[in-house]
């Protein structure tokens, strides 16, 4: 019996705090077999992104490890990583362990070529030519179905789409024919479609190369669709770990038990979402999963908002006078209507153009035609003065909720900020005991009014920011890809916290999103998106299991883990 590629004995990592060391790897063993897929599985904070790291010696400096690495491939045998010194564990980095990290626009430099910073890494482990690095860089290219391959060579990372930046990390990755690739959360940022194009890609090079992958990740959904194996990590330790099928079928654990159970695919909409806390050691659900609210929504009534013919186009080309030759139409003739208490599902692959008109609703995006009638009013042409009283009533929570917070403000003034501009309330007494009532409503404490933004989880932030969108009693909430960055355990407490605030304020809202699993649990109705133009909408139930549009069913097809329940 061969030995494992990677044997990884009590490693424990810790980093410095204050007087305490904070162990954020607790003692865990597992092993990586010659040309399998092993799928690291966790919440964010589980350790898993850090217990990878460790595999390449890239952990911050004040981290201490422990515990041993032994490598095995055809040339080093038993080879303890964590032992190597700074010179030695740079012959192993690229060349026998690679990674691709989970941003890649981070991750590539960007005033280099992409060609020239894969022919970087090729030429530090091999002694070859530019030009036969170059031709090397092509063929790369032409593997992991880069179109124009030439083409791509001489173009800036910013000139490539999220789906193309990561296959050139891909090929950067493999360029020296790895024998481990660790691939640290690939395709989060990605859409459905792209993240399955990108997730074959990993799949068919691994079984080609024979080469053994290392897939960090929260999404069981991938793990069920494309893992041999599993490791789940829950706060540092290692609770569970096997054969996929034998692990996602018959979980042991109660968190991998309640990990499978958050995701929001084919669950009854009227529902309230199983999470984390539900579940006890070696016990089902403490209590039954609570039945929603009904969202009687009358059809009859008259619309809190109307899209009409809405447009919105940016200039591509100007002569020398500054007239327009040429322009994109990112919105292209789009028409809905937003009953009150009513969510819309809007979804679709990047570029389609949702965002766009999920900011065109609230004019932070100029739209270039139609109408957007809100209570009567047309958002799209009212002078300045009216907007800013228009905008009291439509709130937008944004997909990254740090950039959308000022980390100089204290969480309770970003959320009381909005009260004060529109003189809510009388005086900052009131409005700070209506901001801690906020805060008690998304599940935090009043004691985190004087805490600032970075001192929150992911999850937290993005809690704020529904607070500081709900602070005006607005009757019409866009949620901008919300709940798109966070864990699926995370993404399920937010997704209920919604359906609890729905029935609460009775807003109504645009859900926007490119995940039709949770736009199908959330929305009442669904619009997809193809192009700038809507191609396909109807009810929620309708949309996810009789879709009519074959783009529809592309989107669909793509979402991982279909079967996993």
């Amino acid at each position: 019996m061969q030995p494992p590629l990677l044997d990884i004995k009590n490693l424990s990592i810790s980093f410095l705090s204050g007087n305490q060391n904070a162990e954020v790897v607790k003692g865990i063993s597992f092993v990586i077999n010659k040309g399998e897929m092993l799928a690291l599985v966790g919440e964010s904070g589980s350790g898993k992104s850090m217990t990878a790291l460790s595999m390449m010696r890239l952990l911050p400096q004040q981290a201490t490890m422990k515990g041993q690495l032994h490598f095995n491939d055809c040339s080093d045998s038993n080879i303890d990583l964590a032992s190597l010194d700074a010179v030695g564990i740079q012959s192993f980095r690229g060349k026998k362990i690679a990674m691709i990290f989970q941003e890649p626009m981070t991750s590539l430099n960007p005033v280099m070529t992409c060609g020239v910073q894969v022919m970087e890494a090729i030429r530090t482990h091999e002694k070859i030519t530019k030009k036969e690095a170059k031709e090397s860089v092509i063929r790369l290219f032409q593997q992991v179905d880069l179109p124009n391959p030439d083409v791509m060579f001489d173009r800036y990372p910013h000139q490539l789409s999220g789906g193309q930046k990561q296959r050139v990390m891909i090929a950067m990755a493999i360029s020296c024919n790895p024998s481990l690739l660790i691939a640290d959360e690939p395709t989060t940022a990605l859409d459905v479609t792209v993240q399955k194009t990108i997730l074959d890609l990993l799949k068919r090079l691994q079984r080609e190369r024979n080469m053994s992958v290392l897939l960090v990740t929260h999404d069981l959904g991938i793990v069920a669709d494309y893992a041999d194996a599993i490791v789940v990590m829950q706060k540092g330790a290692l609770v569970e770990s096997g054969a996929v099928k034998t692990v996602l079928n018959n979980p042991s654990h109660f968190y991998t038990r309640a990990l499978i159970a958050c995701r929001p695919m084919g669950k009854p909409k009227e529902y309230r979402l199983p999470v984390v806390s539900d579940f006890l050691e070696n016990k089902e659900p403490v209590q039954e999963t609570e039945k929603l609210p009904e969202n009687n929504i009358d059809q009859a009534s008259v619309p809190v908002m109307e899209v009409k013919q809405l447009s919105v186009c940016y200039p591509v080309k100007r002569n020398w006078l500054g007239v327009t030759k040429e322009k994109f139409i990112a919105v292209d003739e789009v028409s809905f209507k937003v009953l009150p208490g009513e969510t819309i599902g809007l979804v679709g692959e990047s570029g389609c153009g949702k965002s766009t008109l999920g900011r065109a609703l609230l004019r932070l995006t100029q739209p270039s035609s139609g109408q957007i009638l809100f209570n009567g009013i047309d958002v799209a042409s009212v002078k300045p003065a009216e907007l800013r009283h228009i905008r009291k009533d439509i709130q937008i929570v944004f997909q990254d909720p740090y950039g959308s917070l000022n980390p100089r403000l204290t969480i309770g003034e970003a959320i009381l900020e909005p009260m004060k501009v529109h003189k809510m309330l009388d005086g900052n007494k009131a409005r700070k005991e209506r901001v801690e009532e906020l805060l008690q409503k998304v599940n935090l404490r009043p004691e985190h009014f004087s805490r600032y933004p970075h001192q929150f989880s992911g999850g937290q932030r993005q809690r704020i920011s529904i607070a500081r969108a709900l602070a005006l009693n607005p009757a019409f909430i866009v949620f901008d890809e919300s709940v798109s960055a966070l864990d699926v355990s995370v993404q399920a407490q937010v997704l209920n916290l919604l359906n609890e605030l729905k029935a609460e304020f009775a807003f109504s809202s645009v859900f926007i999103s490119h995940d039709l699993s949770v736009v199908h649990y959330i929305s009442d109705r669904i619009l997809v998106m193809q192009k700038g133009k809507i191609v396909e909408a109807g009810a929620a139930a309708d949309i996810f299991y009789r879709p009519e549009h074959e783009y529809t069913k592309q989107l669909i097809q793509a979402i991982p883990g279909k079967t996993l329940r």
